[in-house]
């Protein structure tokens, strides 16, 4: 214990010169996780209902790429989007390619989110629907997807925390978002502890304000079980 430098561990100065130039990156961070998981609950409702459709024609691609999204690391869906693609023709600057790969990635987990909200509506739902006219669209949108959804609000905040956090392997792709900014900052001023540490307190805001967010909305749909 006598070898360890605690002091080195934080330096106060450092992280009040830091903040500043590391926060620069923060735009990066929550256009990365925002527009990804819009992408995401759209194309992720899609694959729910393909996944849970009759037809084995739409069922299995949507089981096959559900299953081939959450068995790769989207660190792999990264590279080729960004280092892989251009050998082929087709190239993405670095926010397109971490926008599109982190969408198209959680997708996989909000389809089966989703998925799984949708089947814990009771099938009367959809009879008592068709018994009135309702066509299927109208009877997902206006009667179970209100239902669904506070089902799956907790399930979707983790994905969107998720994300948040997993945004930092944009870095690796040169996207200058927080992490990226503080690996930087860290270099030049030799202290990466306290640069992460201020990284480290501004995600964990980040995702306190998305915490009270979820709250919020549970608040909001609960009157749908009610």
């Amino acid at each position: 214990m006598e070898h360890i430098h605690w002091e080195r561990l934080f330096d106060p100065n450092v992280a009040v010169e830091a903040l500043p130039y590391i926060i620069q990156g923060l735009g990066y961070t929550l256009l990365i996780s925002i527009i990804s998981m819009v992408l995401g609950l759209f194309l992720g409702l899609f694959l729910a209902l393909m996944r849970t459709s009759k037809r084995k024609l739409l069922r299995w691609p949507a089981r096959m790429y559900i299953s081939f999204m959450r068995g790769v690391p989207i660190l792999v869906i990264l590279f080729i989007l960004y280092f892989g693609f251009p050998v082929i023709g087709i190239q993405f600057t670095a926010v397109v390619a971490a926008i599109i790969g982190f969408s198209i990635n959680s997708a996989a987990y909000i389809a089966e989110i989703n998925r799984s909200a949708l089947s814990s509506i009771d099938e009367g739902q959809w009879e008592a629907a068709r018994a009135l006219n309702f066509s299927y669209w109208q009877t997902l949108f206006y009667i179970i997807l209100p239902q669904a959804t506070r089902v799956a609000i907790p399930p979707l905040t983790n994905v969107l925390l998720d994300l948040t956090k997993a945004s930092s392997l944009a870095a690796m792709i040169t996207v200058p978002e927080l992490l990226h900014r503080a690996r930087i900052f860290g270099a030049k001023e030799f202290d990466f502890m306290t640069s992460l540490i201020v990284v480290a307190l501004i995600y964990w805001g980040i995702c306190s304000l998305m915490s009270v967010l979820q709250e919020y909305l549970e608040r909001r749909y609960s009157t749908y079980l009610n």
